[in-house]
């Protein structure tokens, strides 16, 4: 097991470590919980000790409780300006359960380049839309607004939340509808896939990944590229599961900080690295 898999595999524990709420059958309610976590993680799994930024957003967006939006909205943006998509590499829950799943000898799919970046444009979608604008805008006779992400979309919330609950609660269970069967079967949809393509919910649909990609060009944490030492034998582009042409774009929207291209790289052309005055010359964006 390498680095990056104890730290995903450390980052989901301790992200989902009130354990006795799976058998109390209860959500964590402490103080903890008006922390947002960096990744993608559903405030409902019984587990859960803080909140899904995402979520957080959603909830308060069109409430009189406006610092709590400028928190969660400022916190994911820190977060975005120090390390880009580095939390989705390294810390989310949800994306960890989807490269377990990819990891299953399965036969695997690579779709052509065309649909490929059509598709990696729906998650802005759902971040303007679902996130942002139907919270402040489709709201009921009392201004108030459901989270349409995590209501309608968000597979997270059936997998961590949904089921746990519904297994432990015969109320729940007997009170079951067609949202639920809805939010299974999208769940059921992005497992399968999980199976076949490389973090299928992370390319195409999730926004908080949206989100912390529109800070992977200016963050500071960036991969450097030195051209004196690169044999242009395109095998970090080849290595990269989320089909980046590192050479080009080593600091792409799409780039996870995963570390293969770094390491699948012959010449030792790639690093990892914040800033500094003598690195200014490698920067590839």
């Amino acid at each position: 097991m390498g680095k990056r898999f104890l730290t995903q595999l450390a980052a989901t524990l301790i992200t989902n470590a009130n354990f006795k709420g799976f058998w109390q059958k209860t959500i964590y309610q402490g103080d903890a919980k008006r922390i947002c976590v960096p990744g993608f993680n559903c405030y409902s799994c019984p587990g859960a000790l803080g909140a899904c930024p995402i979520g957080a957003i959603q909830a308060v967006e069109n409430t009189v409780n406006y610092s709590l939006a400028f928190y969660a909205l400022g916190f994911i943006a820190l977060l975005g300006i120090i390390l880009g998509r580095f939390i989705c590499g390294w810390l989310c829950p949800f994306a960890f359960i989807q490269e377990s799943l990819y990891k299953i000898p399965m036969p695997k799919i690579k779709l052509k380049q065309r649909p490929d970046r059509i598709f990696r444009y729906l998650k802005y979608f759902f971040l303007v839309v679902f996130v942002i604008l139907l919270p402040i805008f489709l709201v009921d006779q009392f201004g108030l607004s459901s989270p349409y992400f995590c209501e309608y979309i968000c597979p997270a919330g059936t997998l961590e939340g949904g089921i746990p609950l519904v297994l432990f609660n015969d109320s729940l269970r007997s009170s079951l509808g067609f949202l639920f069967a809805w939010k299974f079967l999208i769940l059921v949809v992005i497992i399968l896939l999980s199976l076949m393509i490389y973090r299928p919910f992370c390319k195409y649909i999730c926004p908080l990944g949206a989100f912390y990609a529109l800070f992977n060009k200016i963050s500071f944490y960036k991969y450097q590229f030195d051209e004196s030492r690169c044999k242009t034998c395109n095998t970090c582009t080849n290595k990269c599961k989320m089909g980046i042409n590192v050479h080009q774009t080593p600091n792409s929207m799409e780039c996870i900080r995963c570390g293969e291209c770094i390491k699948s790289c012959p010449a030792k052309a790639i690093k990892s690295t914040f800033p500094s005055r003598g690195d200014n010359k490698f920067f590839g964006v």
